[in-house]
């Protein structure tokens, strides 16, 4: 399997095409041999969001969001076949707009697998909830899905888990019997907006009742009344903030297994192993050596992608600015694919 060092020392010796970077020839080379071996059509959607710039536009940027939507029309387009493997790296992002990537996906694909091949976290960890089975290595992790909300402190703006703050303000109740303690709690309930509980308790209840719909619709589909159970039971725990005590708590194939989630091992299958960590190391170095911030891209070479170009600025030395690149051009011809190895499953017939 290459390394991240070894893809790293493949750019370099990468030959130059016009209107392509090495970033672009090398990422899409290993989704083309993926697509080769498996027979599925793949779509990456990776985003920047562990080698963070630190600025907060780019902490945007990087999340799942209703402008994801075009991307997906993007790439999806001209793909036929009921079957879809998704590539699957990001922090989360709106909950909203991770329905609607999931309701679009789904009207285009019977089968999805999910593959994270590091960290699919929080709104996207609903996103593999909605997959048919999840893929994942013993490097690979999903996260709890309880609700970030938004507070603007007299600190400044900061994110608080939904059910923590319901928690805090039951705990203001609790102690506020005691007149004397009144005067400690004023100025964090000063904090709390006229409708902020409601969100709350409304965000909560949100999360939950759509994985559990998912669960029972896709994971579990034809499962009867023994798959609705064990979709209540990992909605719940997945949204439970007291269980995990953390929303970047990082959850295990292990700990998933045990809660019943259909999760299969990347190392079942070493080529396609190999080529999933192959794309997913290109795409880290891509966005290590371009201002790429989002990759959306399907096997064909056809991508969306969100850059952040880096300009001065009056005063400020440097400012990242928002870019959309719709579309790169193709790779003129894509190697073949890896041999010598057992096929993933079956081939599916493309239409």
């Amino acid at each position: 399997m290459p390394t991240w060092g070894q893809i790293l020392t493949e750019l370099g010796s990468t030959q130059d095409v016009p209107g392509l970077s090495k970033t672009d020839i090398v990422r899409r080379k290993y989704l083309t041999a993926l697509h080769e071996h498996t027979g599925r059509n793949t779509i990456l959607y990776a985003t920047k969001f562990t080698q963070p710039s630190g600025t907060p536009r780019e902490s945007v940027e990087v999340t799942i969001r209703d402008e994801d939507l075009q991307g997906l029309m993007e790439t999806l387009h001209g793909l036929k076949g009921p079957n879809l493997d998704l590539i699957l790296h990001s922090p989360g992002g709106s909950a909203e707009a991770a329905a609607a990537f999931v309701t679009y996906l789904r009207s285009k694909f019977k089968h999805i697998r999910v593959i994270v091949p590091s960290l699919a976290m929080s709104a996207a960890t609903m996103v593999a909830c909605a997959a048919d089975e999840i893929v994942m290595g013993k490097h690979s992790f999903l996260g709890p899905i309880d609700p970030q909300i938004v507070i603007n402190a007299k600190i400044g703006q900061r994110m608080a888990p939904a059910q923590a703050i319901l928690e805090q303000f039951r705990m203001a109740q609790r102690e506020c019997a005691d007149a004397g303690r009144m005067a400690a709690w004023i100025p964090i309930l000063d904090q709390y907006g006229p409708d902020l509980l409601v969100q709350c308790e409304t965000a909560s209840l949100r999360a939950e009742k759509v994985v559990k719909e998912w669960l029972r619709r896709y994971m579990f589909r034809g499962e009867g009344k023994a798959g609705a159970e064990k979709a209540d039971n990992i909605a719940k725990w997945l949204s439970a903030h007291k269980e995990h005590l953390s929303h970047s708590r990082h959850l295990s194939r292990s700990d998933l297994r045990r809660r019943k989630l259909k999760v299969t091992s990347l190392e079942k299958d070493q080529i396609a192993q190999d080529l999933f960590l192959s794309v997913f190391h290109a795409t880290t170095h891509t966005f290590n050596l371009t201002h790429a911030v989002k990759i959306i891209e399907n096997h064909k070479g056809k991508a969306f992608m969100r850059v952040m170009q880096t300009i001065s600025v009056g005063p400020m030395p440097q400012q990242l600015i928002p870019m959309i690149q719709p579309q790169l051009p193709p790779i003129p011809q894509a190697p073949p694919a890896p041999q010598g190895g057992p096929p993933a499953g079956e081939k599916q017939t493309q239409e």
